[in-house]
C-alpha cells in the first residue's frame, strides 16, 4: 500500500502522522511511504531522517492526496484537503465530526473511507487513540490554567498552589476521565484544592484510591457541578461522550456567577465544549472573556508540546495503521471490531450513531457498510 504523510496545515499545528520510526516499520512491512516536504521539521525531525527510514519526500500536498491510497494525519483535514480526498481512500487521522457539520459534509462528498482515531476502541472499553493526547491535554490544561489566572492575562492574580499562610486555588475538573485524571494529577502536584466531579461512581473510587485524602470526588448532578463550578479558581472542562458532541453541563448562568477572573479551560472543546459559553481558539489567540471569566478553548492543545505528542500518538496508532496497510481496510475492520468502531463515513454514508444523531443524519451500521463494499 501506498501511504501518505501531508504535512498539517491547521493553525499553529507542528504534529505529523508519522514519525521516521513508524515509517520504517511500514517499509519493513513491505509499503511505499510518501511524507510532505519539512512535515515534521518544526518538532525536530527533518526530511534527510525520513529518506533514511525509507519515505520519499514529495513536495506538495496535492500530490500525496492524488497518489496514496491511505492518508495518516493527527488532525482532521481541513476544506482544502477534504476537496483532494478521493472516492474509496482511507483516511485515518483525529476527525472530532460530531459539532462539525462541515467537515462532515466534505467526507459524505468525497466518498472516502474515514477512520477517525477518538472512536477506535479497546478490549477494556477505553479509547486507546485519543487516550495519548487526552493525557497530554489534561496535563496542558493546568500549565494553561495556571497562566490564564496571573493578572496580565485577564486572570485574578492567583498562584495556583499559594504560599505559606496563603490559600491555594480551588481547581475543579468536571469528567473523571484519561483528561480528568491528568489534570487532576497535575494540580495536586502544583498543589491546589482539588475536586473531580463524575457521574460514574467507579470511576470516583478508583481516582479515591488513587489519590486518596488529598482529592475530593463528588458524584456530578446540575446542584453539584454548579456549587463547585461557582466556588472554583479553575474550572477543567473534561467531559467526553466517545464520538458525540459535549454535554453542555456548564451554563452560562453558572459562568456569569463566577468570580471575575476566574478561568475556564474546556479541553471539551474538539467535541464542541462542555460549555455554553466556550467556542473554538487556537495557539495564536487562545483566550476571551465572557462574563469576567478567562475561557482557554483551544482545539488542538497538544498541538503546543507537537513533539512529545507525536511520539505518544504513534505508540498507539501505529499496530491499527499496519493493520490497515497489511490487510486492506475491509478486511482489517471485519477482523477487528475495536477498529471498526473508527469507521466514521464510508463511501458517502455516516457509520457511526453519534454522529449521525448529532447532525440529525442518515446513517448505516458499520458491518453493513463493508458486507457491501
Amino acid at each position: 500500500m501506498l501511504i501518505g504523510v501531508p504535512k498539517e496545515i491547521k493553525v499553529h499545528e507542528y504534529r505529523v502522522g508519522l514519525t521516521p520510526s513508524s515509517v520504517r516499520e511500514l517499509v519493513r512491512h513491505g509499503h511505499d511511504v510518501i511524507i510532505g516536504t519539512n512535515a515534521a521539521h518544526k518538532i525536530g525531525i527533518y526530511n534527510e531522517t525520513y529518506e533514511l527510514a525509507g519515505a520519499t519526500v514529495v513536495g506538495s500536498p496535492e500530490e500525496i492526496f492524488a497518489r496514496a491510497d491511505m492518508i495518516v494525519k493527527v488532525k482532521e483535514p481541513q476544506p482544502l484537503e477534504t476537496a483532494m480526498l478521493r472516492p474509496g481512500q482511507i483516511l485515518f487521522t483525529y476527525l472530532h465530526l460530531a459539532p462539525d457539520a462541515t467537515q462532515t459534509q466534505g467526507l459524505i462528498a468525497s466518498e472516502c473511507v474515514a477512520i477517525a482515531y477518538e472512536t477506535v476502541t479497546d478490549r477494556h472499553g477505553g479509547l486507546p487513540l485519543l487516550a495519548p493526547m487526552s493525557e497530554v491535554a489534561g496535563r496542558m490544561s493546568i500549565q494553561a490554567g495556571a497562566h490564564c489566572l496571573e493578572v496580565q492575562q485577564g486572570g485574578r492574580g492567583q498562584l495556583l498552589g499559594g504560599v505559606p499562610g496563603v490559600p491555594a486555588a480551588k481547581v475543579v475538573v468536571v469528567g473523571g476521565g484519561v483528561v480528568g485524571a491528568n489534570a487532576a494529577r497535575m494540580a495536586m502536584g502544583l498543589e491546589a484544592w482539588v475536586t473531580v466531579i463524575d457521574k460514574d461512581l467507579r470511576r470516583l473510587a478508583d481516582l479515591d484510591q488513587q489519590f486518596g485524602s488529598m482529592l475530593q470526588t463528588i458524584y456530578s448532578t446540575t446542584d453539584a457541578i454548579e456549587k463547585e463550578v461557582l466556588d472554583a479558581d479553575l474550572v477543567i472542562g473534561a467531559v467526553l461522550v466517545p464520538g458525540a458532541g459535549a454535554p453542555k453541563l456548564i451554563s452560562k448562568e453558572m459562568i456569569g456567577m463566577m468570580r471575575d477572573g476566574s478561568v475556564m479551560v474546556d479541553v471539551a472543546i474538539d467535541q464542541g465544549g462542555c460549555a455554553e459559553t466556550s467556542h473554538p481558539t487556537t495557539h495564536a489567540d487562545p483566550t476571551f472573556v465572557v462574563d469576567g471569566v478567562v475561557h482557554y478553548c483551544v482545539a488542538n492543545m497538544p498541538g503546543a508540546v507537537a513533539r512529545t505528542s507525536t511520539f505518544a500518538l504513534n505508540n498507539a496508532t501505529l499496530p491499527f495503521t499496519l493493520a490497515l496497510a497489511d490487510q486492506g481496510y475491509r478486511h482489517a475492520l471485519q477482523k477487528d471490531p475495536h477498529l471498526r468502531s473508527g469507521l466514521n463515513v464510508h463511501h458517502g454514508d455516516i457509520t457511526y450513531e453519534a454522529v449521525a444523531v448529532a447532525q440529525d443524519l442518515p446513517w448505516r451500521s458499520v458491518e453493513q457498510a463493508i458486507e457491501e463494499a
